[in-house]
Formats: C-alpha cells, structure tokens, sequence
C-alpha cells in the first residue's frame, strides 16, 4: 500500500468516526430544541405559532439570525433578548452547544 493510499484510508475512517458524534450532537440539539424552543419558535423555527406571534419569536432560518456568532446565539440562548426569557441555569453547557449546532441546522432548510 502506498502512502496515498494509506492516507485515504485514514481520512475515511476518521469522517466514519465523527459522523456518529455529529447525528448524536443533532439528535440532542432537536430533542432540546423540541422541549424547550419549539412551542414560539415552531418545529421548522420559523417563529410561525401563537406564543411565537405574541412574543415576536424570530424566525430562527433567517439570515439575522443565521448571520450571528455561534457565541452570539449562545449568548440570546443564555441571556435571552427582548421578550424571550434566557435559559442559564435550566440548560447545560453542552445542551446550548447542540442548540446552537440545531438553529444551523435549521438554517440550511430554508
């Protein structure tokens, strides 16, 4: 086997181990996102529902909101923003990570 080869190989099996973590990552984030984020900002986070209307819930496909620092969301995620409540305190680190990591997915199915 050449190096070429090997290096190939390397790089396959490297993405077969990380596409697990990345759908365990994305399961979490919507299972969160489903419990906590869901009944103003909709299931496709379009901010389409009644509290979402009352609130004025953005629409979490937007490019306001995609164009926005993963540090930035975290921050609205923590802190909250205008009449949305912030979740420190109810949500762990690594919960508002695979939100974080579910709003960009969201983003992608304009």
């Amino acid at each position: 086997m050449n190096r070429t080869s090997f290096s190939c190989i390397v790089t396959i099996a490297l993405l077969l181990m990380m596409s697990p973590q990345r759908l365990l990552s994305q399961s979490a984030g919507e299972s969160v996102y489903k419990t906590k984020c869901q009944v103003c900002h909709g299931p496709d986070g379009s901010g389409d529902t009644v509290m979402g209307k009352k609130l004025g819930a953005k629409d979490l496909k937007s490019a306001e909101v995609q164009k926005q620092t993963d540090a930035e969301i975290t921050n609205v995620i923590k802190n909250g923003k205008e009449k949305m409540k912030g979740f420190a305190g109810k949500l762990s680190d690594d919960e508002i990570k695979t939100l974080v990591a579910y709003v960009r997915d969201l983003g992608k199915k304009k």
